[in-house]
This record gives structure tokens, sequence and C-alpha cells, in this order.
């Protein structure tokens, strides 16, 4: 099921912020045993950090950073954060952009960018960003491929009534005096689908190809037994299927309504099986590790058609943007 970019949105801070000011004002007792610092004069509860996702912990850098600079226009993955565009880790930097300056600067953990081409800027829940389109473009320039080709594809998704239109953002791309990165960017466009529907799914293809299996087709539909079962792959030379598994499907909170989800896809596994579809199964992090994934495959009755691509393959474990606790 497809995760539409408004519902990923971080639009407001995942944890209350508090400034030094207010907790004067306030006769709180901002202790390091309690609350941690996420910008100079922000705090934030520790246990509660503790408990956020990496790019969660990101959004709380950022809407932090906000709190401080409310003027300030956010660009790449701290726009990303209200856009609600994939991120995997947590990145390093807070990005603005500043049309006045006549160069990107650095502050601490702040980059400031400038840059040749005027960049669209809108408004979102009161914060200043750059554009959809301008932030997609930004990132697809400057991530590891793999990353890239999920930032992509969430723009494009064919279930999200706001989708971006891959022509639109070809041509707005190569209008751009801005040339780094188009070689990743001619890779992307080659290989955009929004039929995909995770970053699960859009990791999951790169590592596919750069593996040297057969390109699956997205989102086929199957009808047996009365039932009508749609997957993430589907590969034709010995009808195989895979699935990238997300948990959060399985409603893992509500162990009721998990072990009823669960149960319901092993009667679709089964009935899949049963009708003449090897079943190959991974999760996102058996991707970025590429042989557990390449594995599910193997077992699945698939061999590599084409000679692993050494390159993009190593590219996986490169997150230069990124704090190095990724996972």
């Amino acid at each position: 099921m497809s995760v539409l970019l408004a519902d990923r949105a971080i639009l407001d801070s995942p944890l209350d912020l508090v400034t030094s000011q207010e907790g004067r004002m306030l006769g709180l007792r901002l202790r390091a045993s309690s609350h941690a610092r996420i910008r100079p004069g922000v705090y934030a509860s520790r246990a509660g950090i503790e408990a956020l996702r990496p790019w969660e912990r990101y959004a709380l850098r950022v809407h932090a950073f906000r709190r401080q600079h409310p003027s300030a226009i956010l660009a790449l993955e701290s726009a990303a954060v209200l856009h609600g565009l994939p991120l995997f880790g947590e990145p390093l930097d807070i990005h603005v952009y500043d049309p006045e300056r006549p160069s990107s600067r650095r502050y601490g953990d702040v980059a400031v960018h400038t840059s040749r081409d005027a960049l669209d800027v809108i408004e979102v829940s009161g914060v200043l960003l750059t554009s959809l389109e301008e932030t997609v473009i930004g990132l697809a320039r400057v991530l590891p491929p793999a990353q890239a080709l999920a930032v992509v594809d969430a723009s494009l998704s064919h279930a999200d009534p706001n989708a971006l239109d891959l022509r639109m953002l070809r041509e707005r791309a190569a209008a751009q005096q801005n040339r780094r990165g188009n070689a990743r960017l001619r890779w992307l466009w080659e290989r955009a689908d929004g039929a995909s529907e995770s970053p699960s799914e859009s990791v999951s293809r790169a590592v596919i190809e750069w593996t040297g299996f057969e390109t699956p087709v997205l989102q086929r539909e199957y009808f047996y037994e009365g039932f009508h079962d749609r997957v993430d792959f589907s590969f034709p030379s010995c009808r195989a299927i895979g699935e990238a598994d997300g948990w959060q499907k399985y409603a893992l909170a509500d162990p009721a309504e998990a072990a009823r989800r669960l149960a319901k896809e092993k009667r679709r596994e089964d009935r899949l099986r049963r009708n003449g579809h090897p079943f190959a199964r991974w999760e996102l992090a058996d991707a970025w590790r590429v042989e557990p994934l390449v594995r599910a495959l193997r077992g699945a009755g698939l061999r590599p058609v084409r000679p692993r691509q050494a390159a993009f393959l190593a590219s996986l474990s490169q997150r230069p943007r990124e704090k190095p606790h990724f996972a």
C-alpha cells in the first residue's frame, strides 16, 4: 500500500521544544538528565529523543532550527521533512536556501546554499521551503543513486493525487544552469516509476538491477480462487513473485490486528504458491546488505542474467550526507 507524501510529511516538531528563555519563564529545570539540547538554547525531552527514529530526530532538529530562524528557506533534506519525501537515516546538516547570497556558506551544521538558478519557493504550514519539484531535483543531484531513486519514485507515485510529472521534472532539471549530478539524473529519469509503492521497493529495484537479475514487473495483479492479489514484483522468466516487506503494514502495535493481517498475508502467499508462483520475501535491511536479497531471489528460482555492477553496489554503503548511526 502506498504511503502518500502528505502522510509522511512531518509538519510539526515530533517532540515539544522549549527554549532557555521559556524554561526560565515557566520555572522549568532543563537538567541534562531530563532534557537534551537540540540547538543552542533549544531543548527537548531526552527520553523522547531516544525513542525517535533517525529521520524523526532530524525532523526535530529542523523544527528546532525553525524556532530560531522563522524566515529561513529550507532546502534539500530539510525541505524533504515537510514535503514528506523519504529519508533513510539522520542527515548531517540543516539545509537553507538564500537567494540573496553571492556564495554558499556553512555555519556549524547549517549549510546555506545559493544557486545560479532562481529556485521556486513555497510556504507549507507557515514554513518557507523550496518547492517539491526543486527539492526532488536537488536531492536527485546529490544523493546516492538508490536513495535518489526512492525520492523520485515517491514524488511520482500513481496513488498520490499531488504527484509530480516525470516529463516536467526532466524539463525543469534540463533548464537549470546547475550541471552537478547530471549523469545521475539521466540514470534516474530512465528508471523512475510511480508504480513503486514504497522506498523499500525503490531501493530493492536498484539492487535487483545491480546484482544482475531480470527487470521485474511492478504491481502485477493475479486473480486466483476468487481473490484479487497484487504483488510488488513479478519476474516473468520463472513466474516468481517478490515482496519487499515493510512491517508497519502489519500493525504490530496492535497484537490482534497484527495476527489478523499476518494470517491474511500467509493465506495470500499460499494461494499464489499453489498457482505456480515461487515466492521471495525480504525487508529493506536485506536490500541494503545485498546478499540476503540475492539469496531470497535465488531461493525463488531466479538467476542473474547480467554481470553485477560493483560500483553501483558500493554506493549502497556510501552515505556521506548522513550521521554514521544509519540503520
